[in-house]
Formats: C-alpha cells, structure tokens, sequence
C-alpha cells in the first residue's frame, strides 16, 4: 500500500514490482527492475537505486539508500530452517548505505522468538559485504568490500570491518573495535581493540578513540588495562578481576572489563608483537 499525505508521493520506476502489501514513506524512490515482496516497510526518503530484491518482513528506516544488486530479506543459510517458516525478518536503522551486490539475511526465529537480523544508524556497508540471519550491528558501523558476518554474530557501535574479513558465528565484536584486512576471528575481539591476524589483538584502537572524542585520561587507563590484563599470561578469572577492579576508575575500562566476563566463545588472543599498543604515541 502507497501512503497517501501532502508530503511528496513515492516514485516508482515502471519497471519496478510492489507487493500490495508494502508500506513505501513520502519520498521514497524505487528504480528500474527492483522488487519488494511482502510486508516490507520503507520509511521516508528511502532510495533503491535500481535491481534491489527486498523480501519482507522487513523495516528500512528513513533516508537509507540501497544500490544496484542489493538483496535484504532472503531466507536464512541454515540447515533448521525450511521453507514457510515464520521469520522475525530483518530491520535496518536511518541513513544507511548498502553498496552493489550487498546482501542480508533474514533471522532463523519467528516473530516473539529472537529479533530480527539488524542493522544500526549511519551504518556504510560496502560491495559485496554480507550479514548473515540473526547478526545484529549497532550505529555507524563501517564495513568494507567483501566483509562477511556469520550468523548470530554481534557487533557494536563504531566498529571498522575492513576488507575480506570474516566473522564465525556467534562472535562478538566490541565498541569501536577495528578488524584489518583478511583478518578471521572465531573468538569475541574485545572493545576498542584491533585486530591484524588471525584470532589476535595487536593493541588499542588509539587513532579511533581520538578521533570519537575520548578523554586522553580515559585511554591512558584503557592502555593501563591492556597492559595488566592482556600483556601477560593469566586465567580468565584473574584477567576479568583486573579489569574489574581499573574499571572502578574508569567507564571505558567497565566496558571493557563486562564485555570480557560476559564472552561464551572466549577471547581472541594477543599477538607478541605489541606494536599496535602505540604506547610511545606522542598524541595518545
């Protein structure tokens, strides 16, 4: 159904195939050769490009822009779910950019069963990257060509996915963390982390905590935490009561220290090489 207000009308392409069933905002534009299939919702503003399959159910928030080739809504790549199968869908936040070829899945649990597949604010998700069903994503998060998450994977707000990396299932990664190129992890990568090899950390995210306004007392007790917690060789309980204790001083350091003790699959490991803990940083 076509909302009618005083706002602009939505414009729609000839070309372009609309379920009865979906709900396009004041604005919307919907190019050449796209579909939208079932109780899809598309808030103000939203642009599809051209050759957009979108599948419902499905909730895309206001000014979001999806290129050519995107696909939003299929069913999930999971053995357990067969065809017919009631799904929670997917849900994506405002001002989001799905590059070409984009893809989301839908989630493997019905409606009241598990969320959506989800997709923060502000997110900029590049050719070819992929969410897989169940992933969910917080606001501005970036990732890059080729980027693929798993199923059931979390990641948190202000993340950096960089190219050709791959998330396992069930991973987390935290706030403002950043992956390199290539990089896999089956294990969660920690808050304000950065990871350069496989299932490793290098170190601080000090270039993106400096840039996202952190105080500079606040990242001297982060690089105090890595350095007593992460540096050295401890059982889990003895690192998760160290960050617990620094984290009495500092709410960046809590962060850091409840993501820790809350991880199911454990943590990716530190690399020897502890170049990325920038420590002789002159603007750390």
């Amino acid at each position: 159904m076509l909302t009618t207000t005083d706002e602009p009308a939505a414009k729609i392409h000839p070309t372009a195939t609309i379920d009865p069933e979906a709900e396009l905002s004041p604005g919307v534009e919907v190019g050449p050769n796209c579909t939208i299939r079932g109780d899809v919702k598309l808030g103000r503003g939203v642009v599809l490009i051209a050759n957009v399959f979108l599948q419902g159910p499905l909730e895309v928030g206001e000014g979001t822009v999806m290129y050519p080739n995107v696909c939003v809504g299929f069913p999930p790549q999971d053995f357990k779910f067969k065809p017919g199968m009631a799904s929670a869908g997917v849900k994506i936040g405002s001002q989001c950019v799905l590059r070409e070829g984009m893809t989301i899945h839908q989630a493997s649990k019905a409606p009241g069963a598990g969320p959506p597949t989800t997709v923060g604010d502000r997110c900029f998700l590049m050719v070819q990257s992929h969410l897989g069903h169940d992933a969910r994503i917080g606001n501005d998060v970036v990732m890059c060509n080729g980027a693929m998450l798993a199923g059931h994977t979390e990641v948190g707000d202000k993340v950096t996915i960089s190219g050709n990396v791959a998330i396992h299932q069930f991973v987390r990664v935290g706030r403002l963390a950043m992956l390199s190129g290539l990089v896999a992890i089956s294990r969660d990568l920690p808050p304000f982390c950065i990871s350069g090899e496989r299932n490793t950390m290098h170190g601080l995210n000090q270039v993106g905590l400096r840039r996202n306004g952190v105080p500079r007392e606040e990242i001297t007790m982060l690089r105090r935490a890595f350095r007593e917690a992460f540096r050295v060789r401890l059982p889990r309980s003895e690192q998760n009561a160290i960050l617990a204790e620094l984290g009495k001083q500092s709410a960046h350091v809590r962060e850091l220290a409840e993501f820790c003790a809350a991880s199911k699959r454990g943590l990716v490991a530190v690399s020897a090489n502890h170049g990325g803990d920038s420590e002789s940083d002159p603007d750390a």
